[in-house]
């Protein structure tokens, strides 16, 4: 792949002295920068939300969302995928993150892992993948063997597949279903894509797992009903989310929770209709998790 023709590895007009400027400077044009990067997203958002909906009728049907990179791409896939058990009460099976070069370069590089094209499929046949699943390539350059090489194989076995590219008209683009193309342009730091086309890819990241979620009935209005209490900051939350929705006391809301066996959701329901948790859990049940869903059954 020639990457003297990418956008992410051509040179910043902005920054040719660079190595001048004062750390004001840097950080100054920096952050001028970056803040074109939410409008560079939008041209993108009509792709991204059709991924999002491919990954929430995945769910649905017990499929998973994989998430494939290399490098900080890869890195950034692994931090999304890891994110959903806390924040959305999922198994971590359910959003899996491969890296390149395996759990090893998360922390230490391995730079040649992402030229093994063959590597991509196996890591996938590792996971046992199926027509249910959905897979998502990461690349800023958008021409890295290794999940060129995952999407191929995800295709081949009936896969909806996604690409995230920063450059247009890549080879993942081409062998991608759906083309999620965000081009923030370049870096400031020539060919450093952990820079801006890290921040837009988090940025994509951010929105497809947040509202496949949603859609699935992990939020109800904008609380996460289904967060997980493993520490004390996470019990506060869960409680204010109760208080927040209910009205009840602090009290009142922790005696729901732990009725509801630590089940945020399952104890909101309980309050605001009044029922005891089977009855909750039934009406949750008929609405396929949606707290909104399980008040318009027990009214009906």
């Amino acid at each position: 792949m020639e990457l003297v023709n990418l956008s992410t590895e051509t040179r910043n007009s902005k920054t040719i002295g660079l190595d001048t400027f004062s750390a004001l400077e840097i950080v100054t044009v920096m952050n001028e920068e970056d803040a074109k990067l939410a409008q560079a997203v939008k041209p993108a958002l009509k792709n991204i939300a059709r991924a999002a909906d491919w990954i929430s009728e995945a769910f649905l049907k017990g499929g998973r969302l994989f998430y494939m990179g290399a490098g900080t791409s890869g890195r950034l896939g692994v931090l999304d995928a890891s994110e959903c058990p806390p924040t959305f009460g999922v198994s971590p099976e359910m959003v899996v993150g491969l890296i390149a070069g395996g759990d090893t370069a998360l922390r230490n590089p391995v730079e040649d892992a992402e030229d093994d094209r063959q590597a991509g499929g196996k890591d996938l046949a590792a996971h046992n993948l199926t027509a249910n699943d959905v897979v998502v390539g990461i690349a800023a350059s958008g021409g890295t063997p290794y999940v060129i090489g995952g999407l191929t194989y995800a295709k081949e076995m009936g896969c909806h597949t996604v690409s995230i590219t920063c450059n247009s008209n890549s080879p993942m683009s081409q062998v991608a279903e759906l083309a999620i193309e965000v081009v923030p342009g370049p870096e400031i730091l020539t060919g450093s894509t952990r820079l801006k086309s890290g921040t837009v890819q988090k940025m994509v990241l951010n929105m497809i797992s947040t509202a496949s979620m949603v859609r699935i009935g992990k939020a109800y209005e904008n609380f996460m009903v289904d967060v997980m209490q493993s520490n004390k900051k996470l019990n506060i939350r869960a409680e204010n989310i109760v208080m927040e929705i209910t009205g009840v006391p602090r009290e009142e809301a922790r005696a729901a929770i732990d009725e509801a066996d630590g089940k945020v959701k399952t104890a909101i329901v309980m309050l605001l209709t009044q029922s005891d948790r089977p009855r909750a859990e039934s009406l949750l049940d008929k609405a396929k998790g949606h707290v909104r869903g399980a008040l318009s059954v027990a009214n009906d």
